[in-house]
Order: structure tokens, then C-alpha cells, then sequence
């Protein structure tokens, strides 16, 4: 039986978690709510499903899992409703700006016993998966270095990052949890330096545009993240992994898989420039692994303690940026009672 879903938020993120779920096998769209009747009536028109309110979706028999691609400072509050009303969440990160109130939320999925799973995306891409595969089998040694390297091809709104919690919380986060993923190891220490260099009015917000990060462990393995809210050249996604025996990397996806070679010298086809392009196979993949583990009552690989402690790296690396010195990892759990 397929496993019937509900997409909460018809926006940008959302459209693409409906397209994800049309494409999966062993999965159904049922329906969509958004307060702006438009965008639900596109999806709706789209895809074949009903548009309902949240409330209707929570009490609806024929719903088991809902996609939740609302607003950031939703997530919290609908992730509990849901649970509660007995249905498995998927939920874009982050869980909530406030690493507390994240605390309070994953208290009240356990207790429920519900599933929740967070959308890293990431780690479904097809390649950055074939190079944790790799490294899992011991190809390349013990990790000892990460480099990762995200760079927009322009900034989004800055209404958009007022909302968002900034390149740290919003963008930077999904670099700080495959950080985690690839070095198998928790991080101890987190230095950042943060500068305003694509947008005056990013900087007048309070943010950052550019930043780089260096995550050490307490076994002393590194990873560096340096993050921009501009390529001019297209959307900039990389990873190296150096190890005791050798080193691998994925490089970034073009638009054509072809290098035309003349007098003038070498030449590519342009990078993807949205991440939508870039990460639609992800999204489709972290969708399809969801239904897995509701089929065969797996525990989900992207659970709420990996977006808590993404969070946790993107308090740290704020707090950095805006000190100026290293912040001890613990410095922030123990404020929040613990993580």
C-alpha cells in the first residue's frame, strides 16, 4: 500500500517535495495546503491532489505522512501537531532558530513515539553518496580532512533571510551536517569569520554573505566550509575528503557532461544555477528512503538529533563570527541544558 502524504507549504521548496513525492513509487500525493489558495490550486492542478487546510490534513484518515515546506518558524509547532495526530513527518530544515525550543520539540516526538526526518538533501545526492560509500569501505583511509565548498549563484531576498536565520542557520547548515556525516565524529570546536561582500542590505539585516567556517574534533580531524551568496559562474558544490591513505572528492555538476576542445583551448558547458536543478535527483532520493523506512519500520537516517546538532555548529559558527574566537561546541549545549 503506498504511503499516502500531505505537502504542508506550496512555495518554492514545497513544489519541489510535491514533485519528489509524484515521482516516488510507493507513494501518493493526497493533498496540499498553503494559506495563499494560488499556489495549493497550482499544485493541486499539477499533481491531481486536493487542496485542504492544515487542520484538515491532521484529521484526515486517508493522510499517513505529511512533507512539511512552510516557513521556518512553523516547523516546531507543526511537527508536534502531526506527530500527535499520529502521522510520520518529513520536515525541511531547520527544526527552529531557537536550539531550546528544538530540545522541547524532539521531547514531545519521542514521547508521542512519532517519526520524524529531517530533509538534508545532501546526503542523497547520487554522488556525494557514491563518495561516502567509498570512504565507509575504507578506500581512502582513516578521514583526517574535509573541505566543502557552497556558494549561490546570487543572493535570495533579504525579506527571505530576515526569516530564515541567516547563511549560518539557512544556508551553512546543510554543510555542518554533511560535515558530521563524513567525519563520523562529533565537532569540538568551531571558528568562523563572516564578512559583507555581494549586498549592502544583507549586512544593514544583521547577516553575513561570506563566510568560512573551520570545524576540529577532538581527535583533531578538521573540515573547512566556505560558503558565498555569489558565483557568478553557477551553483558552486564541492567536496574533497582527504584520508590517511588517499583523498577523494566530487566535483560539480554542469548542465552537459561533454568538454569541446579547439584552438582556442578548453571549454564546458555553464554549472546548474539553482539548486533545485542541482538537487531534484536528492530530493526524490530522501523522499523514496522516507518511504522505505515507513514501509519496513526503519529508523530514518536524517533524524531530529542531526538537525539539533546542525544547529547547534550554526550557533557556534555565528557566535565566532560576531566574537571573533573559537567557540567550544559545549559552550552552547550547555546552555540549551544539554544536547
Amino acid at each position: 500500500m503506498a504511503v499516502r502524504f500531505g505537502v504542508l507549504g506550496a512555495g518554492r521548496i514545497g513544489q519541489v517535495h510535491a514533485e519528489a513525492v509524484a515521482r516516488v513509487r510507493g507513494a501518493e500525493l493526497v493533498a496540499v495546503a498553503d494559506p495563499v489558495q494560488a499556489a495549493a490550486e497550482a499544485v493541486e492542478a499539477r499533481h491531481g491532489c486536493k487542496v485542504r487546510t492544515i487542520d484538515e490534513i491532521a484529521a484526515s484518515p486517508d493522510i499517513d505522512a505529511v512533507a512539511i515546506c512552510t516557513p521556518t518558524d512553523t516547523h516546531a509547532d507543526l511537527i508536534e501537531q502531526f506527530v500527535k495526530a499520529g502521522k510520520a513527518v518529513f520536515c525541511e530544515k531547520p527544526i527552529d532558530l531557537d536550539i531550546a525550543r528544538v530540545e522541547a520539540c524532539l521531547a514531545t516526538v519521542a514521547q508521542t513515539g512519532g517519526t520524524l526526518m529531517i530533509g538534508f538533501q545532501r546526503r542523497f545526492d547520487p554522488d556525494f553518496r557514491a563518495l561516502k560509500a567509498e570512504i565507509d569501505r575504507g578506500a581512502i583511509g582513516a578521514v583526517e580532512m574535509v573541505a566543502l565548498t557552497s556558494r549561490d549563484p546570487g543572493p535570495p531576498p533579504v525579506s527571505y533571510i530576515k526569516r530564515s536565520g541567516g547563511i549560518f542557520r539557512d544556508m551553512a547548515i546543510h554543510d555542518f551536517d554533511v560535515a558530521r556525516w563524513l567525519v563520523g565524529e562529533e565537532f569540538e570546536t568551531v571558528m568562523a569569520a563572516g564578512s559583507v561582500l555581494v549586498s549592502p542590505e544583507i549586512g544593514e539585516a544583521g547577516d553575513f554573505d561570506s563566510v568560512n567556517v573551520i570545524l576540529r574534533t577532538a581527535s583533531g580531524k578538521q573540515c573547512t566550509i566556505t560558503c558565498s551568496r555569489r558565483a557568478a559562474y553557477g551553483y558552486d558544490q564541492r567536496i574533497e575528503v582527504l584520508g590517511s591513505e588517499g583523498a577523494i572528492s566530487a566535483a560539480n555538476t554542469h548542465r552537459a557532461k561533454i568538454e569541446v576542445a579547439t584552438g582556442a583551448g578548453y571549454t564546458r558547458p555553464p554549472l546548474l544555477d539553482f539548486f533545485m536543478e542541482r538537487y531534484m535527483a536528492a530530493y526524490t532520493a530522501e523522499i523514496a528512503t522516507f518511504v522505505d523506512c515507513l514501509r519496513d519500520g526503519m529508523p530514518v537516517p536524517t533524524t531530529g538529533q542531526d538537525g539539533l546538532m546542525a544547529l547547534v555548529l550554526a550557533e557556534a559558527a555565528l557566535r565566532s563570527a560576531e566574537t571573533g574566537r573559537a567557540i567550544p561546541v559545549a559552550e552552547v549545549t550547555g546552555e540549551a541544558g544539554g544536547v
